[in-house]
């Protein structure tokens, strides 16, 4: 759940008012798109819900942590009920499908039994079984991808935040993940997708919030992202 109340954003270096007043909840077990022009703000949301960055305004509830008062040293907390998928997948080149995944248990101090079963069941959840011994260099783009979205899965998070995650995919591969990312929020997790690709978030009929000059332009149920123009 996130509920963002009054939110302001500038970035003492520029200067650059990155959100201006912002109001925005995400229920539990909703599937959210956040669109918009680029600077228009949605990094700068994801950002601020995953602790990155710190509001100059405002208040920011993220499953349960006020983001505002919260210490730096329990950030990890907040980060292990969220789920985050980068549109370069950040994969460690070095380590095989299993051990990309296992890796985000083994840094909470899961044992190996337990990352044994749960690796294996997030990879056939999003189809890579039998790949579990291949590096991301054996992989296509969509299934690094998916390696990504097993990661952010392991750790049965509440909510799943992706930024831009078919930027390196075309629109068969695009359409397939989404069609994932409502698998997975039809399973109870939370999915608030951050992008710019207005076919795609038009395809499904899910909540579009769109962001415009750092505010809320628009927030509809089941909307199409047509007012704003993707530059």
């Amino acid at each position: 759940m996130v509920r963002m109340n009054d939110v302001t954003m500038v970035y003492e270096s520029s200067g650059t008012v990155a959100l201006d007043g912002v109001d925005l909840t995400i229920n539990e077990g909703e599937f959210v798109f956040l669109v918009g022009p680029s600077g228009s703000g949605k990094t700068t949301i994801m950002k601020l819900i995953t602790g990155e960055v710190h509001a100059t305004s405002g208040s920011i509830i993220v499953n349960d942590f006020d983001m505002v008062k919260i210490k730096r040293r329990k950030l990890p907390k907040v980060r292990r009920t969220l789920g985050v998928i980068f549109q370069d997948y950040r994969l460690i080149e070095n380590m095989t499908v299993y051990d990309n995944v296992a890796f985000a248990m083994r840094v909470v101090g899961a044992s190996s039994r337990d990352i044994g079963k749960r690796v294996r069941y997030v990879l056939e959840l999003v189809g890579l079984e039998g790949r579990e011994k291949r590096y991301p260099k054996e992989l296509s783009g969509g299934e690094q991808q998916r390696v990504a979205i097993a990661r952010a899965l392991v750790n049965s998070p509440r909510m799943i935040v992706a930024d831009e995650p078919t930027g390196n995919l075309d629109p068969v591969r695009s359409l397939e993940l989404m069609l994932l990312f409502e698998k997975i929020n039809q399973m109870g997790t939370t999915i608030l997708v951050v992008t710019h690709e207005k076919e795609l978030v038009n395809a499904l009929s899910k909540r579009v919030v769109t962001i415009d000059s750092g505010r809320v332009a628009d927030d509809q149920d089941g909307g199409l992202y047509f007012n704003y123009e993707v530059e």
